[in-house]
């Protein structure tokens, strides 16, 4: 299959950014500039990207520049989570639960996908293989770690009077885990469902587009498309149990809630109601003496 593809392509394609980014000014949805930056971002990323591959994914090349290049995709992966979630601190999960949450499910998917022959092991499949899987690892990670942070912010009532009603720290937080990775996965589930009827996949497309049977492209997709509902629902498990962990003090005790102020701070709740009474105090007493004439 011969492609005459150009830049004036691509220039093309940007018209459908350009109405993203009009819509964002009209609507003032503030999303304008992050927009614009993605777009540039990916348009400078993938030219850079596409020239190594040239060299890396050649037939004659030695597959362990595609072994180096995946590895080097774990590491930008697992550092992209680890920055995502810097909100989360204290609660952070730990560098090495990111990168078992990254490592396990990509080491599980290239051991299904090539062990069992489902593609060669070539540096043109190992590659893209590779990128699937963390390309739909990585968003929905950082969705559930931002999902987390914002339970455990909001939901500080709720935590704090199951731990009055003797509940353990992690009993007390496990509505929030749950809820955190319920919601990072409906998308992913979502488009489970709805493939082969609403949206055809890139890799069942792309080997009927190259001229495989269909019923091979079918069932190959299906093999890579379970793998991934698998690899991500395991990346996000890890990454919220790992925030819960961190979370759950030694004693059982849920640590200090995100957004909280310090037991130690001016604005902690005591002081707050302590400086309301005295407000209200001197309210009153001005509003005596206004009644007395000022005597």
């Amino acid at each position: 299959m011969e492609l005459d593809l150009g830049w004036l392509n691509v220039a093309a394609s940007l018209t459908l950014v350009a109405a993203v980014v009009i819509l964002s000014v009209w609507l003032r949805l503030g999303i304008a500039r992050g927009v614009v930056i993605a777009a540039a971002r990916a348009t400078a990323q993938l030219a850079v990207v596409g020239g190594v591959l040239i060299v890396v994914l050649q037939p004659d090349a030695a597959l362990v520049w595609s072994w180096l290049w995946v590895a080097a995709m774990v590491g930008l992966a697992t550092g992209v989570v680890r920055r995502r979630t810097r909100s989360l601190r204290p609660f952070q999960p730990s560098i090495i639960s990111i990168a078992i949450a990254v490592v396990v499910p990509l080491a599980i998917c290239l051991t299904v996908t090539f062990g069992l022959g489902v593609f060669d092991l070539t540096p043109t499949a190992l590659v893209p293989v590779a990128g699937i899987l963390l390309g739909n690892s990585l968003p929905t990670a950082v969705a559930a770690a931002s999902r987390i942070e914002e339970l455990l912010a909001d939901e500080r009532g709720q935590i704090d009077a199951m731990l009055a009603l003797g509940f353990d720290g992690s009993s007390a937080i496990r509505p929030q885990v749950r809820k955190a990775i319920r919601a990072a996965l409906i998308p992913q589930v979502e488009r489970t469902s709805v493939v082969g009827l609403v949206a055809l996949p890139g890799a069942m497309t792309g080997m009927i587009l190259a001229g495989a049977d269909p019923l091979d492209a079918v069932l190959a997709q299906l093999i890579v498309m379970f793998l991934v509902l698998g690899g991500v629902a395991f990346t996000v498990a890890v990454v919220v149990l790992g925030t819960a962990r961190r979370a759950t003090t030694p004693d059982g005790r849920v640590a200090r809630p995100l957004h909280a102020p310090p037991a130690d701070s001016p604005f902690s709740r005591p002081r707050v109601r302590l400086y309301g009474r005295m407000r209200l105090w001197r309210r009153s007493a001005a509003a005596r003496v206004g009644r007395n004439g000022g005597r």
